[in-house]
């Protein structure tokens, strides 16, 4: 069935209307591609033997918690 959802000629037109916002706050860097993020966070984890997340965390305060213990 050609022609069933719009001619080609209004591809895209709400995005090129839609005005470029630039990034701002938390969003204004860029983000690290998931295979290094994966990278960092193994050697974290895995090699240095330390809590991937946020350092005041409850889960980070079981983990220190756990590594005292051993």
């Amino acid at each position: 069935m050609p022609g069933s959802h719009g001619s080609l000629t209004k591809a895209g037109k709400v995005r090129q209307l839609t005005p470029k916002v630039p990034r701002t706050g938390v969003n204004s860097r860029s983000k690290r591609i998931p295979r290094i993020r994966n990278q960092v966070l193994y050697q974290k984890r895995v090699v240095r033997h330390r809590y991937a997340g946020q350092a005041n965390s409850i889960n980070a305060q079981k983990h220190n918690r756990r590594q005292q213990q051993h």
